[in-house]
């Protein structure tokens, strides 16, 4: 059996670009998921697939609160965009 429910940050970026990939209609997709991330039976993917399906859906009805910005002013974030950039 492969490795248990936990996800490394690894595991869950091949996850996610898995998912970038390939569609719902794409066969076999949920082995294609699992291949891709490596590790993973297809249950732990589908099961990982509805978290995030049920993250998303918090998210966009409001029940996630969002992470105390830092209030910036216009000068000091083209400043940082140019650092950025350049």
């Amino acid at each position: 059996m492969a490795s248990s429910s936990n996800w490394t940050p690894k595991q869950n970026k091949l996850f996610e670009n898995a998912l970038a990939i390939y569609d719902n209609d794409t066969p076999d997709l949920w082995q294609k998921l699992a291949k891709a991330v490596g590790g993973k039976t297809v249950e732990e993917v589908k099961l990982h697939y509805e978290i995030l399906l049920e993250d998303l859906k918090n998210i966009e009805n409001g029940n996630v609160p969002l992470p105390p910005y830092e209030e910036i002013s216009v000068e000091e974030e083209s400043k940082a965009l140019e650092k950025y950039e350049a």
